[in-house]
C-alpha cells in the first residue's frame, strides 16, 4: 500500500493511500454461466437454500481493480481505476486525481491528529 499526504490549494491536509482488494474479494468472472442441474433427487423442502453468515458487503462496480483514497477530517473521496503516477507526481496533480475523485460515506469517524 502506498501513501502520500498534501495539502491543497485552499490549504486542506489531504491524506492519500492506494486500496487493491484481496483476489478473493473480487469477483473476476462470472459464476453462473450455465445453470447446471443436479444429477440427484433434491429432497430439500425450502427453495432458498443459502444460509446467512453475516454481511459482507461487496465492492461497488468499477471498483474491483482498487481505487485510490483521499481523506480529510470532514471528508473521504475515492478515485477508480488507480493512476500509475500517483505515487511520483507533482502535489498539483495528485490535487487533480483529487478533485475527479467521488465523494465516499465514512464508515469510520472523522481522522484526528491525537490518535
Amino acid at each position: 500500500m502506498g501513501y502520500r499526504s498534501f495539502k491543497d490549494s485552499d490549504g486542506i491536509e489531504w491524506q492519500t493511500w492506494d486500496v487493491v482488494p484481496r483476489l478473493d474479494e473480487r469477483r473476476l468472472t462470472d459464476r453462473r454461466l450455465q445453470n447446471i442441474q443436479p444429477i440427484t433427487i433434491d429432497r430439500r423442502l425450502r427453495i432458498e437454500r443459502r444460509v446467512s453468515s453475516g454481511h459482507r458487503p461487496g465492492l461497488i462496480a468499477g471498483l474491483d481493480g482498487g481505487w485510490l483514497c483521499f481523506e480529510t477530517s470532514a471528508e473521504k473521496r475515492r478515485l477508480a481505476p488507480i493512476p500509475g503516477d500517483w505515487l511520483s507526481c507533482a502535489k498539483e496533480r495528485l490535487q487533480e486525481y483529487c478533485a475527479l475523485a467521488k465523494r465516499a460515506r465514512r464508515i469510520s469517524g472523522p481522522t484526528s491528529a491525537t490518535d
